[in-house]
C-alpha cells in the first residue's frame, strides 16, 4: 500500500470514526462507546497528517501533531480523575495544546491580524472578557485557569490567520467549543440541549480544519516534498 492510498484509508477511518462518535453523542452522551471514540480521534487524524505528509517533516507539521498528542491527553486523561480535578487535567493538557499549537503558528504572525488587520483584535479581546465575567462567578478558584486558559486560546487564534484560512477558521472553532465547555461548566441551567453534542462537533471539526490547513500550507511552501495525501 502506497503512503497516498494508506492517508487516504486513515482519513476514511477518521471520517467513520468521528460520524460514530457524534451520533452516539445524539444518541446516549453516557455510553462507553462516546467514550471509547473519543480517545481514537486524535490518535487517527494524527495518523493521517503523518502519512499525507513527507518526511523529513516541517516544524509546523511536528508541532501540530505534538498538539494533537496533547488534545489526546486531554480527551482521555480526565476520564481517570472526578469533580475539580478531572477539570484540571483537562485544563492542563488542553492548555499544553495550545501552547504548542502557538508556537507552530508564531513563525506565521507577519501575515496574521496582528499586522494585517488589528481591529480583528478588538473581537478577540471582547470575546475573552466576556467569556470570563460570564464563567468567573461559578468558576470559584478556578477562575485563574480559566482566564489563563482563555487568553493563550485567543492568543493561538490570531496566530492561525497568518497560516492560512483553514487553520484561522479551525482555530475560531476550537475557541467555539472551548467557550461551550466553559458555560456548561460553570453557568447553572447552561440553555443547549445536547451540549456535548455541539462540544464535540466543533472540536472535531477544528482539529480537522487546522491539520488540513497545515498540510496545504506545508505543500504551499516545498512544492519538491507535496504531500502524498490529501485530507480536504
Amino acid at each position: 500500500m502506497t503512503q497516498g492510498i494508506a492517508a487516504r484509508s486513515a482519513a476514511a477511518v477518521f471520517g467513520v470514526l468521528a460520524a460514530a462518535h457524534l451520533i452516539a453523542q445524539l444518541i446516549d452522551p453516557d455510553a462507553m462507546f462516546v467514550d471509547a471514540t473519543q480517545w481514537l480521534l486524535m490518535p487517527v487524524l494524527a495518523a493521517v497528517l503523518v502519512l499525507g505528509t513527507a518526511a523529513p517533516r516541517s516544524r509546523l507539521v511536528e508541532l501540530t501533531l505534538l498538539a494533537l498528542t496533547f488534545s489526546w491527553l486531554g480527551d482521555t486523561a480526565p476520564d481517570l480523575f472526578d469533580g475539580d480535578t478531572a477539570f484540571l487535567v483537562l485544563v492542563g493538557f488542553f492548555l499544553c495544546a495550545q501552547v504548542t499549537y502557538i508556537a507552530a503558528f508564531a513563525p506565521y504572525r507577519s501575515a496574521s491580524v496582528l499586522h494585517t488587520r488589528r481591529w480583528v483584535l478588538a473581537v478577540f479581546a471582547v470575546a475573552v472578557v466576556a467569556l470570563v465575567a460570564v464563567c468567573a462567578p461559578g468558576a470559584g478558584v478556578l477562575v485563574a485557569p480559566v482566564v489563563l486558559y482563555a487568553l493563550l486560546l485567543a492568543t493561538m487564534a490570531v496566530l492561525a490567520t497568518g497560516v492560512g484560512r483553514t487553520v484561522a477558521i479551525g482555530a475560531v472553532a476550537f475557541v467555539v467549543s472551548d467557550s461551550l465547555i466553559a458555560l456548561r461548566a460553570f453557568v447553572d441551567d447552561f440553555p443547549l440541549p445536547l451540549s456535548g453534542f455541539w462540544v464535540m462537533l466543533t472540536y472535531i471539526a477544528a482539529q480537522v480544519l487546522i491539520t488540513c490547513g497545515v498540510m496545504s500550507r506545508t505543500r504551499d511552501e516545498n512544492p519538491d516534498r507535496s504531500a502524498v495525501g490529501q485530507f480536504d
